[in-house]
């Protein structure tokens, strides 16, 4: 893809040397570039890691907890008001 932006070689001996069609090429290249108008625009989401979405799930899971323990805590104090 860089190869093909620096304009050294043309696309079709990229194509041929790489073993892609030039169709392929251009698929790419079109987002490539549709990615990196986005990212200048701001967008910056991307998907989750396998390691970030395990994270975020055992941080989800402790925040649940924290919330169960303050809810059960919040009860208890409420049946000793009445």
């Amino acid at each position: 893809m860089l190869e093909g932006l620096r304009g050294e070689d043309s696309i079709a001996e990229l194509c041929r040397r790489e073993g892609i069609s030039s169709s392929m090429y251009h698929s790419w290249s079109k987002e490539f570039l549709e990615a990196g108008k986005r990212r200048l625009a701001g967008d910056t989401a991307r998907a989750a890691t396998s390691d970030e979405v395990k994270e975020l799930r055992r941080e989800a899971s402790a925040l649940k907890e924290v919330v169960a323990d303050l809810t059960l805590e919040n009860r208890l104090l409420k049946k000793k008001k009445a």
